[in-house]
């Protein structure tokens, strides 16, 4: 990182003042049935009331399904009645995970019977969920300051977009139509260095942090954001896309994922990259972005 973006963000950092907290993921709505369980030893907690329910076993499954308007537990093929509409998983030694969707996440899970179905909500910290973003987003064997313009893009998403499903119960899905995130079994050592790397960073736009979208390749160059979505963004412009030989995948705002990686190939840093894909943007630290 040069002199002028060290400046930038020590600068920054004392105007930047969007606080952050833990961000809720939306991994299942609406089912008749999730399994979930803890790779160390955990608790079942009542989400209401705060009271332990159950002391779970490493590497035991658990199924839960709507019962009556609350919860029920299947244990050694037996279920029971939790006698609550909403319960939460937390493992009890560090460097635990939580289990559902045949994958390991970090933070805890939130259970609820809504409407007689089943919800499963991730709340996980900041950095933990755009550990998992990262890769899921973006082929871990790509080049590492592509993925480090990913980590800050993802960041910035999903600040700028906390609350976006609210309605739901959650900030945002683990799908694309937010970002794609398959929690901590999408890890590798390459890309979490590349979260770490980059804590904290985000782009900001007259101070406030950018939704910063972005794409798998624009076929040659990206698109203003008018020309997808209702509104004219004046940080999202149409630049080349350095995604040679890449048809048009997505909706071609903001970064070009391959366009990036190729920068990257090319010497470009993360930084680079990022002002190249986003117009006029600069950086800042967020303050706590670990505040669970």
């Amino acid at each position: 990182m040069n002199n002028i973006f060290k400046i930038l963000l020590i600068l920054l950092c004392l105007i930047c003042t969007q606080p952050t907290y833990a961000i809720k993921i939306g991994l299942f709505n609406s089912v008749t049935e999730a399994t979930i369980g803890t790779n160390t030893s955990g608790v079942i907690v009542d989400n209401n009331t705060h009271k332990i329910l159950l002391q779970t076993t490493k590497m035991t499954a658990y199924k839960i399904r709507p019962y009556q308007g609350i919860l029920s537990i299947e244990i050694n093929g037996r279920p029971y009645k939790l006698k609550t509409n909403s319960i939460v998983l937390k493992v009890s030694e560090p460097n635990g995970f939580v289990f559902t969707k045949k994958r390991w996440y970090r933070g805890e899970l939130i259970v609820k019977n809504i409407g007689g179905f089943v919800q499963v909500v991730n709340k996980v910290p900041l950095e933990e969920y755009i550990m998992g973003v990262v890769p899921s987003e973006m082929p871990s064997k790509w080049n590492f300051e592509a993925h480090r313009a990913q980590a800050i893009a993802a960041r910035s998403y999903a600040l700028s977009n906390l609350g976006k499903r609210a309605k739901r119960g959650y900030d945002l899905t683990d799908t694309p139509q937010d970002q794609a995130y398959r929690g901590a079994s999408a890890e590798t050592q390459q890309t979490n260095l590349a979260v770490r790397s980059t804590e904290g960073i985000v782009m900001t736009y007259n101070n406030k942090i950018i939704s910063a979208y972005y794409h798998s390749s624009s076929g040659g160059h990206t698109v203003q954001s008018g020309a997808v979505w209702a509104k004219n963004l004046p940080y999202l412009k149409s630049v080349e896309s350095y995604d040679w030989g890449k048809k048009k995948f997505g909706h071609g705002v903001g970064m070009s994922q391959y366009g990036a990686n190729n920068l990257a190939g090319m010497g470009y840093g993360g930084f680079q990259i990022l002002n190249h894909f986003y117009n006029n943007v600069s950086f800042a630290k967020v303050k706590n972005p670990n505040l669970y």
